[in-house]
């Protein structure tokens, strides 16, 4: 494991083995001082141009993102002790008597993403049982995550994470990342015959990977 530096808005991480010494961090993160300085203005610099998709404040008439669209979301006063979300044209949040009263908003995003995750888990296994017995590319596990930097990830052990945001994208946007997750179980580089095996199940995956660049940073904000 070779020591890197993830650079997010307003953000600086160093991931290091667990054994590296402090002094040699230090020497890391001072000669990459340039890169993050520059790093950290272009992405605050992009973040300008790019709007949140998620409302201000979870009330009723919200303008929820999901799936590349936006869904009204509609508050109805439950006697459930809980909140419970659900979809049907637009999201109907049930929201116990006792918060109704309230401010209720925060509350109702934490049930979204809540909803969000379990839906994501089940869109990304779809999507696999769709895709991995062509070539036979089976994850070991496949785990839904809370990721600042990336979109997916496979493991040594073949296991995939995939972030939960992508929920919010267009489905062929997440098939694209499953995809290109399940193709670095045969093929663990970004070399010509990587792209080629992603090709062969999406033929269309550049306009797929266009989009997730363009929009990325927007998606990132999250909910």
């Amino acid at each position: 494991m070779q020591m890197r530096i993830v650079v997010t808005l307003g953000k600086v991480e160093v991931v290091a083995p667990p054994k590296a010494a402090e002094h040699k961090i230090h020497q890391f993160v001072q000669a990459k001082q340039q890169w993050i300085v520059q790093t950290l203005a272009k992405i605050e610099a992009n973040s300008l141009h790019h709007k949140k998709l998620a409302p201000a404040v979870y009330v009723h008439g919200a303008e929820v993102p999901y799936q590349g669209a936006s869904y009204k979301l509609a508050v109805q006063p439950s006697k459930l002790k809980r909140i419970k979300i659900e979809f049907s044209q637009g999201f109907i949040a049930h929201v116990p008597d006792a918060l109704i009263i309230k401010d209720h908003s925060a509350e109702i995003k934490e049930a979204l993403i809540r909803w969000m995750k379990k839906e994501s888990k089940s869109q990304v296994e779809r999507v696999v049982k769709q895709h991995a017995e062509r070539k036979q590319l089976f994850p070991q596990t496949i785990k839904i995550k809370t990721q600042k930097s990336r979109w997916g990830s496979c493991g040594i052990h073949n296991d995939i994470n995939i972030n939960w945001l992508l929920i919010i994208a267009p489905p062929e946007v997440m098939e694209y990342v499953v995809v290109h997750e399940l193709c670095h179980i045969k093929i663990r580089n970004h070399s010509a015959h990587f792209w080629a095996l992603v090709a062969e199940h999406l033929p269309d995956y550049k306009s797929r990977r266009h989009w997730l660049k363009k929009h990325g940073s927007s998606l990132m904000m999250g909910l």
